[in-house]
């Protein structure tokens, strides 16, 4: 895997619908090494704090290969960035289980959390529906907690060490996400793995509910 590049969000105001809002979704191409901390990068504004960012989604990090897909599937004109995320990365699988980890030289991050889709994505692709089109793609990117900070910059090899200790991957918290009816035991299941803070307050919720 290679880091095809890194991107800083600037603060910007964009309009959805009747709406308009500021944000840090618009995120462009950095020059040069970046330093990656225990909440995120260096210079990227996080405005949707209590959606975004956090020590347990700190990165967010999509495929090349899945933007490839996209410009196939759909025609999509992708630019690094263009999702939001921070790091844009050549043959990162679409699925890894949580408690996977990334190694960029001294950076260490690891799987937390699928992204889910929201307005603020739509009206950054100026498509009323890219949410839902976006759902069933099953290709959200990867949320990532720091576990040892240091610099990294464009064109660093990226290593990917798999967990045997957890088998909950990106996808099943994915499609949880949208799932109407819960198991408790299934519920139990993800609650098992390393997830984000906000998917775990989420899924306990559930769980009491079922009691």
């Amino acid at each position: 895997m290679r880091l095809e590049s890194i991107n800083l969000g600037r603060v910007a105001t964009i309009v959805h619908g009747n709406k308009s809002f500021e944000t840090g979704i618009c995120k462009y191409p950095a020059e040069g090494p970046v330093r990656v901390h225990k909440l995120g990068l260096s210079g990227d504004a996080i405005i949707a704090t209590e959606h975004h960012g956090g020590a347990d989604q700190a990165i967010y990090a999509y495929s090349t290969d899945d933007y490839d897909w996209w410009a196939e599937e759909a025609g999509l004109d992708w630019s690094p960035g263009l999702f939001g995320e921070n790091l844009t990365i050549r043959d990162l699988p679409t699925d890894m289980n949580i408690g996977d980890r990334l190694l960029i030289g001294e950076v260490v991050l690891e799987a937390t959390a699928p992204r889910i889709p929201c307005d603020t994505l739509a009206a950054r692709i100026e498509d009323r529906g890219f949410g839902i089109a976006f759902r069933k793609a099953e290709r959200p990117g990867i949320y990532f907690r720091v576990l040892n900070a240091g610099e990294i910059q464009s064109g660093d090899v990226v290593t990917l060490v798999e967990s045997a200790e957890f088998n909950v991957s990106i996808l099943d918290l994915f499609r949880h996400k949208y799932r109407l009816q819960h198991d408790a035991a299934e519920l139990r299941r993800l609650l098992e793995a390393p997830i984000a803070a906000r998917f775990r307050v989420q899924i306990e919720e559930k769980l009491a509910a079922l009691s």
